[in-house]
């Protein structure tokens, strides 16, 4: 059996007549950084709060190592939560917010110094002890939320968006910092967003939510290559999403043009099939080996490293197709897209 940190088995939330949280069934490895992604309202904080136990669920078992938790109050779970606006106490000092948990816990005076100690040199705060937070930027805050978090020995991390109140590029710098700390503590942690990049950048999990439901749950590289919905295609990276027909058992076709995939196809079912930009080309004429679709070039963005072309093919269907290493001359007018067979990620309608 393998080793589980946390395990939400047939989870349901109801807000009013709302069905928030629909019959979410997930197992979290013990030192994994795992990623709730999903557009605002798809439940991805609600089920981190239900974890937290600001929560009960309305139906279904929350389980942190093995003991049962959705009616344990939160104080009494040892879940340490970081906030998108980080509670901080503006009355106490970085110390004091710090240490704030293990003090409502009665610990040893000089436990809590060594812990804090710990803490904040981990987050880079040392010699802030005696600061208070309307005296630190966004990202010191910020980094004093999860020292607070730290200090706790949590049997599991919980965090709600915390760098989204970053600039961009701060927010690169700390996530690098969080996910190197969480590495090296092999803490395990659930990391709340919608941004895509972040998601896939830290991850060794990603849960696809939509309205409440996981659609895909697998490593970044699964959900981005993968995809297991026309949603998750389509919500996370760029990608060429194309409807599709099967005709042969191992063939579906586009507008007459024969595609081919080692999945298994009814004929006469409709299907979806997944290119990202980066998989395609252009050619002036058809490419042998290939799969080619007439287009029309109607916009192209120059990247430095790699062209985007904006393209139409014949019913109108947009493409994006990024071509590397593109050279002076920038491609226009009619051309074909190309792709193997392999690129193209089947999905069911």
């Amino acid at each position: 059996m393998a080793d589980y940190v946390l395990q939400l088995k047939n989870i349901n939330k109801y807000f009013g007549k709302n069905h928030v949280i629909k019959n979410v069934n997930m197992n979290f490895k013990k030192g994994d950084f795992v990623t709730f992604l999903g557009p605002s309202g798809c439940g991805k904080t609600t089920i981190l709060r239900m974890i937290a136990g600001f929560y009960e669920p309305d139906d279904g078992e929350i389980l942190l190592n093995n003991r049962n938790i959705e009616r344990v109050p939160p104080y009494d779970r040892n879940a340490a939560m970081v906030f998108q606006e980080y509670a901080l106490f503006p009355h106490m000092s970085v110390y004091e917010n710090v240490s704030y948990g293990l003090q409502v816990r009665h610990s040893l005076k000089a436990e809590i110094d060594q812990k804090v100690k710990k803490a904040l040199e981990l987050m880079q705060l040392q010699g802030m002890e005696n600061r208070y937070p309307n005296q630190m930027s966004g990202g010191q805050q910020q980094r004093v939320a999860v020292a607070r978090a730290l200090v706790m020995d949590p049997e599991i991390l919980l965090l709600d968006e915390p760098l989204s109140n970053l600039d961009a590029k701060l927010r690169e710098s700390v996530r690098v910092e969080l996910r190197d700390i969480q590495r090296r503590m092999g803490l395990s942690t659930i990391y709340v967003t919608h941004d895509q990049s972040e998601a896939l950048s830290m991850s060794d999990c990603i849960v696809v939510l939509k309205d409440g439901v996981v659609h895909q749950a697998g490593t970044p590289q699964e959900v981005y290559f993968e995809p297991e919905t026309a949603f998750v295609a389509d919500f996370i990276g760029t990608t060429n999403l194309l409807k599709v027909n099967g005709t042969g058992s191992h063939e579906v076709e586009y507008r007459n043009v024969t595609i081919r995939t080692d999945k298994d196809v009814r004929p006469g079912e409709t299907y979806f099939i997944s290119i990202r930009p980066e998989c395609t080309g252009l050619s002036e004429m058809p490419v042998q080996g290939k799969v080619n679709v007439k287009a029309t070039i109607f916009n192209k963005m120059f990247l430095g490293e790699k062209v985007r072309y904006f393209v139409h093919d014949g019913a109108d269907k947009e493409w994006i197709v990024d071509v590397f290493d593109p050279g002076r001359k920038l491609m226009q007018g009619e051309v074909y897209v190309n792709f193997p067979d392999e690129k193209a990620w089947l999905i069911k309608g």
